[in-house]
């Protein structure tokens, strides 16, 4: 493999295929004493994911909860 004049590198297809590295992928390059590391970058959450399941479980009633807000 080699890199052009502009810098640019060609990870083969059967590796794309194999790390599922499609078109438009971002990926991450880390220095290591070995040399470079080269991973696909962490697919941020979705806003609704992230809060997902926060109130789940505990001891948490919401019909207790809106009694006392009502002041009942």
């Amino acid at each position: 493999m080699r890199i052009s004049e502009r810098g640019q590198i060609t990870i083969p297809k059967h590796l794309r295929d194999r790390f599922g590295m499609k078109r438009d992928v971002e990926v991450e390059i880390t220095p290591t004493d070995g040399g470079l590391l080269i991973r696909k970058r962490a697919a941020e959450l979705h806003p609704v994911d992230r809060v997902a399941g926060v109130l789940d479980g505990g001891d948490f009633d919401i019909d207790e909860y809106v009694k006392e807000m009502r002041g009942l």
